[in-house]
């Protein structure tokens, strides 16, 4: 049995994004039962040389609907990035989930072989759209999902692995 462009693509960014929400969520209970102030956790990082945890989710968002986006032919819904508070970025990823939900297999399937062009800060990168979603996409995804848990996780949330795998079914 094949897997289809939509099954390894949709699915997986909308349970990657409902994870993060629900990890986020401990988080903000956290930061509510510990008495700190939001921000706090919401401008934490691993590394002085890395993004925060708001830019984590940033980045997450942007990469799971533009990736839904261009294998469908769609427009890339734009976002301002200017979430400053948990409520913002569960309202962030709310609308990112809707969004890839909203489009139908048919759009997406069949999309292997399309030719996917990113803009880039050093310059335009070119992609087959099998190779976009799995070789790029997935580990960028994988990757801000990580580092978003890891922030929350060494800051002393209680999260554990199967808080980011999710609940299987």
């Amino acid at each position: 049995m094949s897997i289809s462009m939509y099954q390894a693509s949709v699915p997986v960014f909308v349970r990657m994004l409902g994870n993060l929400r629900a990890i986020l969520e401990k988080g903000a209970a956290f930061a509510e039962t510990k008495k700190i102030q939001p921000e706090v956790l919401l401008n934490s990082r691993l590394a002085p040389d890395m993004f925060a945890l708001t830019r984590q989710v940033q980045i997450v968002t942007d990469q799971a609907k533009g990736c839904a986006a261009r294998l469908a032919g769609v427009e890339v819904p734009k976002y301002e990035d200017n979430e400053a508070t948990f409520a913002e970025l569960y309202a962030r990823l709310d609308k990112t989930i809707a969004f890839i939900q909203g489009l139908k297999p048919a759009q997406i399937d069949g999309s292997e072989d399309k030719d996917i062009t990113l803009p880039s800060p050093r310059g335009a990168m070119q992609f087959k759209g099998q190779p976009y979603l799995l070789f790029f996409v997935y580990p960028n995804v994988f990757f801000h999902c990580t580092t978003a848990y890891n922030i929350l996780r060494h800051n002393g949330v209680e999260v554990g692995k199967m808080d980011f795998v999710g609940k299987l079914a």
